[in-house]
């Protein structure tokens, strides 16, 4: 996979894998998806790189390596509790963090986060105990905003400090207006020099201009334009006409299927 466009001072280039640290018969490197890096390493894009596919496709998988891995990256140059928290494997997360290896740029930003949604409110005392978090949240207590706006404001405070953001399906937290307010968000990251990936089912946060479109199948990972991606062609489907679908559903109810 060609990319084009890199900008000097990318946190990441490439993900690979350490096969004398991987169990390759089993899972996570059982996945197609992984079993790509495993062969051929992912190259990343200095922008925005978005990560499609269905549930079970690998796409959490890779950002919560990625993540763990780059939160150890960055605590060797501070220490910065809340980036710990956030980008320490949960119980419910994959050994692919220890196999995984990041060829990172020498001199390129330090800082970063990582963001899933349903852990927004666990993370409410952590972000507001002090220190660069408490300023931009504008000292406004997560918890006194609804879930969207909370997950919006922390989102606009990686703004401030260039580096490594990794988001995890942030639409379940977003209404329509929301997710667009985030693609803008998205704009803004990149413009002020960070690295974004993004692993999301939402057509809106994958139309954004410019980032490399990946979707993860049962063939591995391929780039692949906006418009040919099944994310795209599946809602466009199902919004031309949800009675196909529903009388498809219904059906199969009937039958059993």
């Amino acid at each position: 996979m060609v990319i084009s466009g890199r900008r000097p001072g990318m946190p990441v280039r490439r993900c690979t894998i350490d096969r004398g640290q991987a169990d390759l018969d089993t899972w996570p490197y059982t996945l197609p998806a992984v079993r790509h890096v495993v062969n051929r390493g992912l190259d990343l894009d200095a922008g925005v790189t978005v990560l499609v596919g269905e549930n079970g496709s690998g796409k959490s998988t890779l950002v919560e390596a990625i993540a763990a891995v780059w939160g150890r990256r960055i605590s060797s140059f501070r220490a910065d509790v809340v980036q710990r928290v956030v980008s320490e494997p949960s119980a419910e997360d994959s050994e692919l963090h220890r196999s995984l290896r990041l060829e990172y740029t020498a001199g390129g930003p330090t800082g970063g986060f990582f963001l899933r949604a349903e852990r927004m409110h666990s993370l409410a005392g952590v972000l507001a105990s002090g220190g660069r978090w408490e300023d931009r949240l504008g000292g406004i207590p997560i918890l006194d905003q609804s879930h969207g706006e909370g997950f919006l404001r922390v989102l606009a405070g990686m703004t401030h400090e260039a580096g490594l953001y990794i988001l995890d399906e942030p639409e379940s937290a977003l209404s329509f207006s929301s997710s667009l307010a985030l693609l803008q968000i998205l704009a803004d990251l990149r413009a002020a020099g960070s690295q974004v990936i993004l692993a999301t089912h939402s057509p809106i946060l994958a139309s954004l201009p410019d980032c490399l479109l990946l979707e993860l199948s049962p063939g591995g990972i391929s780039e692949i334009s906006y418009e040919d991606s099944d994310l795209v062609t599946s809602w466009r489907s199902f919004l031309d006409a949800p009675g196909r679908y529903h009388r498809h559903l219904n059906a199969a109810r009937q039958t059993g299927c």
